[in-house]
This record gives C-alpha cells, structure tokens and sequence, in this order.
C-alpha cells in the first residue's frame, strides 16, 4: 500500500496587508493585489537580486493597482531599481502591469513565447462585439438563449481594458532552462491546461516554488475551452502536468502560489488537484447516459448553481470536460440543428 503523503500546511495563516511586502524567505516578498471579481486578490512576488528587484507577476491594469504599486516603489521598494518582470502565464491578473512596469522602470521582461504572444495579440486585439467565431463557440456549447442574446450585443470584457500596452521584446522561458532572481538558482517548469506553457520556478537552492496559476492550494483553476482553439483538449494538457510536475514534488517545498495562502505539501496537492478531475469526469459520464450540451452538465461539475457572473468561465470548462471526454473516446458527440454539440457517453462506466 502506498503511504499517504504529508498533509498540506499553510505557514502564513493570514495574507499581508494590501500594499505590503511580507518576507515569507530570505529576499522573497509576498504582495497581494486586489482583483474586482469573486476571486478577489492574486498574489505576486518581489525577489531581492541585491543591485535591483525582480518581480513574479504584477496583477491587473487598473489605477488602484497601478497607485499601490507606486506606494511601494516609490516606498519600501525605493532603494534599488525594479530591473525585471517574470510573468507566469498570460492571462491578465499575472501579466497586466507588466508593460507598464516595463515602459516606466526600463524593466526587462520574461516569459514563456506562448505567453508573451498571447498577452500581446490579446491586448492589441479589442472588440465592441463579440467575433462571429465566438458566437458560433457558444451556440456549440448550448448557451441558454437569453444569455447568448444579451451577450451578442454587448462590448465583451478585452485584455485592453486590463492589460497596460505592451512594448516589444522580451526574454523567453523555456523548459529546464536555469535562471537566477533573489540571489537564488530556479529551474524553469512548463505546466499546461490552465494556461499553455504556464512557467513554474523551482529554486535549486532550497525549498521553494513559485508556481503561479498551476499549483493553486484550495481551489482548482479554471480548466477552459475557447472560440480560440475549439478543438483542444486542455484538461489532458493538465492532467499530464500535474503528473510531469509531480516528479519534481516534495512535501518540504513551500509553494508560492498566484492565489490563496502559501503552502506545503506538494505532492499532496497535485494529487488532489488530479483527482478534483478525474472525479468530475466519473460524474459527467454518468450524467452523459442521454444526449447533453455541455451548458447542460453544470451540475454534475461543479455540484452548486452557476450565477450569472460565472456562467462564462463555467461553460468554457463544462466545454473544456465533455470535449476531453469526446477526444478520449468516452463520449461521442453530434452536431444540433440549432449549431449546439450533443455529447454521451459510449462503453462502460
């Protein structure tokens, strides 16, 4: 029998004050920022390089976050210079400061090439409606009729309205490639499904992770599907992370995540963060035994009501389940008239 692996602990109980460093090792500050939705912070991270700061993510483009981040350079953070910008992933809590850090403080940027490009078209890329590919994802997913009227004529959310524009350049992340911030050595990982090439910093001078969106304690983040690239299949881009990633674990890391509490208990964690799945795919193929849209499967998924403010990250990860279910050869799949897939499930439980 496989031994149980040690509990996760949370040696921080409680976050820093908005605006504030806290030490949680030598030359690594914990920072929360504000965010305006149910998910109400990120944290980000500013490591001590001795001549200059190095930063891990920079939250959202918004004048709040950009005057609390003003407090603290022209405050605790006043003595050196904030010389480089590490971005995790591309999405804009993470990324959304970082031009503007970059055009203001001559910060050099790095990131992963995935994550640089998508950040960039992103906010190059504002729409006042939503892109007939959109609309035609949504129809496929089932979206309630009502939702998908109101949506199609209404100015969707664009990375321009939270992402600061972005100045060309910056240095790429790769897989295994070794960087130094903090006066520490960091392995790079890539991890996937929550975001492609989603970079991992693994210290090879002791025990600590800054693992972003990918190595979240608590809550799971958002496995989804997009008009983008209809066709992938982001949750086995995640399962097979979570089991890359796990050779890598142990339970003495202290893993800085992008939300929540900082934590130890790695390998716990990614197993968890496996099994949350793989127990929502038993459930939906259950669920599966008639014909259904993926609007239709919430319950099965996330065992609770779906407000109006989730609705669209929820259908992108029911999307993101039953395709995975579809590409994996558990589910078939036939086109409605109305445009909408109908997904059930094939062969036994």
């Amino acid at each position: 029998m496989r031994a149980a692996a040690p509990a996760i602990t949370t040696p921080f109980p409680e976050p820093p004050p908005q605006g504030a460093l806290q030490e949680v090792a030598e030359g690594v500050h914990w920072v929360r920022l504000p965010l305006p939705m149910a998910l109400d912070h990120v944290n980000l991270y500013v490591l001590d390089d001795g001549p200059g700061w190095t930063v891990f993510d920079t939250g959202l483009d918004t004048r709040k976050t950009r005057a609390i981040w003003q407090a603290l350079i022209d405050g605790p953070l006043a003595a050196k210079p904030l010389h480089r910008i590490i971005v995790s992933h591309h999405h804009p809590d993470h990324v959304g400061l970082a031009g503007w850090l970059q055009a203001e403080h001559g910060a050099e940027l790095m990131a992963t090439r995935t994550a640089w490009l998508m950040a960039r078209m992103l906010q190059l890329d504002e729409q006042d409606r939503p892109t007939p590919e959109t609309i035609a994802f949504w129809k496929s997913g089932g979206m309630e009729s009502g939702i998908l009227e109101t949506r199609r004529n209404e100015r969707p959310f664009n990375f321009a309205d939270v992402v600061a524009p972005m100045p060309l350049g910056f240095t790429r992340l790769v897989e295994g490639a070794e960087i130094s911030a903090g006066e520490r050595r960091w392995r790079v990982r890539l991890g996937g499904g929550h975001a492609p090439d989603h970079a991992t910093l693994w210290s090879l001078d002791g025990d600590l992770v800054l693992g972003g969106d990918q190595l979240l304690p608590g809550i799971s983040p958002n496995i989804g599907l997009y008009a983008t690239e209809p066709e992938a299949d982001p949750l086995a881009d995640w399962m097979a992370s979570c089991e890359r990633l796990a050779a890598h674990a142990t339970p003495e890391q202290l893993v800085l995540p992008g939300h929540k509490l900082p934590y130890r208990g790695l390998p716990l964690r990614l197993a968890q963060l496996s099994e949350n799945h793989e127990g929502a795919l038993k459930r939906l193929r259950a669920h599966l035994t008639e014909p259904r849209t993926a609007a239709e499967c919430f319950q099965p998924l996330f065992l609770r009501q779906i407000g109006a403010g989730e609705y669209g990250l929820a259908l992108a990860e029911a999307m993101a389940h039953t395709v995975h279910l579809w590409h994996s050869g558990q589910a078939s799949r036939t086109r409605r008239q109305d445009g909408a897939w109908l997904f059930q499930a094939v062969g036994g439980p």
